[in-house]
């Protein structure tokens, strides 16, 4: 099944969503530049300084508050709306897999799994692609932000993509080797029940955990690995912003905040990878035409 023709096939209704997520986390995004300057402002009037010129003194406050209510705006319709429009796809892809399975004769456990498995793709939707998005903005927006500030904390940030690109790359080709042999087990599933051996079920999932405690290994290495090098980062933009700078209190706080969404965001994407990998495989495995067309995904 290739996610693009999903896509094509409910094209409005997913953007809805998409377009509500990018709003919501540009807005997200700006909000720490803002409250910066929201915080120098009160500093000066606590210190018994004048505000700036009239028309202009309520500006970072009102921006603030602006930004604010976007953010929590389009999260709140966001979140009202997606369940419906994604389990109402789900269900019209779970039908069509099983009129495709009586079509050919496949047998009932592996169409039972791979109905299940195709949840993958309303997860991918319904949950990746807007936290792509939303790391994406993050990524980006933290780097632009962090430019402005200083250049060198940027460049500081963009040394890390290297190491865990290619961390990234060994990763993701080891969990798609272990993600299939999950797959394959799971369209035994109902099989295994069928047979009312407690020995045959216990077995099976024993495997299942098997494999998972494999993926979950690659992906605590991952991890740990990821952090140690952004703790490297951490440290020198601190000494940047801290010892060669001179920034305001407003400023700190906003380096420190978009620093932390940089890191936050590298943090996902072994996640990510991980699911990538799992709907490449069911991608293979399920063929569904009609409504939606014949497929074999590629992400």
């Amino acid at each position: 099944m290739k996610l693009l023709d999903l896509f094509k096939t409910y094209k409005k209704k997913i953007l809805f969503i998409f377009s509500l997520t990018i709003v919501e986390n540009v807005a997200w995004i700006i909000e720490p530049w803002i409250f910066g300057t929201l915080i120098d402002e009160f500093i000066l009037k606590a210190n018994g300084s004048v505000f700036h010129l009239a028309p202009i003194k309520f500006l970072p406050l009102f921006l603030w508050i602006l930004l604010y209510a976007i953010n929590s705006g389009t999260g709140t319709v966001r979140r009202m709306y997606e369940p419906k429009i994604f389990q109402n796809i789900f269900a019209d892809i779970v039908t069509k897999i099983s009129e495709r399975g009586n079509k050919d004769n496949v047998n009932a456990s592996v169409v039972t799994g791979r109905a299940q498995l195709s949840h993958e793709y309303i997860n991918f939707l319904q949950y990746r692609i807007p936290e792509l998005l939303e790391q994406s903005i993050a990524i980006i927006g933290a780097i632009c932000a962090l430019t402005i500030f200083d250049w060198r904390i940027s460049a500081a940030c963009l040394l890390v993509v290297l190491p865990l690109g290619i961390i990234g790359q060994f990763y993701n080709k080891r969990v798609l080797y272990l993600q299939k042999d999950l797959h394959d087990q799971y369209e035994t599933i109902v099989d295994t029940f069928v047979t009312k051996k407690p020995e045959n079920i216990r077995s099976i999932y024993k495997s299942m955990a098997s494999v998972q405690t494999k993926i979950g290994k690659f992906n605590g290495f991952n991890f740990g690995f990821m952090r140690i090098t952004l703790l490297i980062v951490f440290l020198v933009v601190l000494y940047i912003s801290i010892d060669l700078d001179n920034f305001t209190t407003g400023d700190i706080y906003a380096i420190v905040s978009y620093l932390w969404t940089f890191i936050s965001a590298a943090e996902y994407l072994p996640e990510l990878m991980e699911s990538r990998a799992s709907l490449k495989d069911i991608s293979q495995r399920i063929t569904i035409d009609d409504d939606i067309e014949k497929v074999n995904v590629t992400i």
